[in-house]
């Protein structure tokens, strides 16, 4: 009898929807999971995103370079990997799609995909940054060591960097690119550093009513940005514990009632 008619040979075989499950799960405990295995594949995860985050940022420096196209397309495969296998750790992919931080990472990975028709649109790369940082697996040390008290310092220093290099990137993209290689990037990010904290030292200025659009909004988000990362670390600390009564979600540590509503509260130990 072939095997292919076989019950016995049949039965062993496992469905592929058994199998696609199986490895949702294995994927989700790597990614979320707190085993020792889960722990090292998150901090493999973490180092290789910071080296992919350098490379957005030498990428004006590289691009010239013969290796660059070599590492470009590297990168573009273990960044759809990576996606593909946090679509498959979700519990809800049609959902997870939707996210902000997804469609960054598509748009991330069309400009590794083709990095010459989309030059233009490089210095969208550094996002990367701000995305790893939205899915808050680079927290996950904080939170086990019992820091995370620091998450939301973390997070707005991310923002600031990721701001700061995405301004930089469009800055050079659209005034210091032409001829001018590493040092124009030098020019662009020096500007961007001296507009986003007022020194305004003016000797590198962008040229027309369009660059003058790009210092006022350049002023405008990096001013935001600092404000709010001294608000964060001069400011008293509070858990996220969300009232049960009212939904108030900031708290003082030893908090016992609600201070809006008096609910009481049963906030857990932050340092559990």
């Amino acid at each position: 009898m072939p095997p292919s008619s076989d019950p016995t040979h049949r039965a062993s075989e496992p469905a592929p929807s058994q199998s696609i499950a199986g490895l949702r799960l294995w994927l989700r405990e790597l990614y979320h999971g707190r085993t020792k295995r889960a722990q090292r594949f998150q901090l493999t995860v973490v180092i290789i995103d910071l080296l992919t985050i350098a490379f957005f940022i030498a990428t004006p420096v590289l691009r010239d370079t013969g290796a660059f196209l070599w590492i470009d397309y590297a990168i573009a495969v273990l960044l759809a990997a990576d996606i593909a296998a946090r679509g498959l750790a979700s519990a809800d992919t049609l959902r997870w799609l939707r996210r902000p931080t997804v469609l960054v990472d598509l748009v991330i990975l069309a400009t590794l995909l083709f990095p010459y028709w989309l030059a233009n649109f490089g210095f969208l790369r550094i996002l990367r940054l701000w995305s790893i940082s939205r899915n808050g697996i680079i927290w996950i040390p904080l939170r086990r060591h019992g820091l995370q008290r620091w998450e939301d310092t973390g997070r707005a220093i991310v923002n600031l960097i990721t701001f700061l290099f995405v301004a930089t990137g469009f800055i050079y993209t659209s005034f210091f690119r032409a001829g001018s290689g590493f040092s124009g990037y030098i020019d662009a990010l020096y500007f961007t550093v001296a507009t986003v904290t007022t020194t305004g030292f003016g000797d590198i200025t962008l040229p027309g009513p369009w660059g003058k659009l790009t210092s006022i909004v350049t002023m405008l988000i990096g001013i935001s940005l600092f404000v709010r990362l001294a608000q964060l670390i001069f400011r008293p600390y509070k858990v996220d514990f969300s009232c049960p009564q009212c939904a108030l979600q900031r708290h003082e540590p030893d908090a016992v009632h609600c201070k809006a509503c008096g609910f009481r509260l049963k906030i857990p130990d932050v340092d559990d």
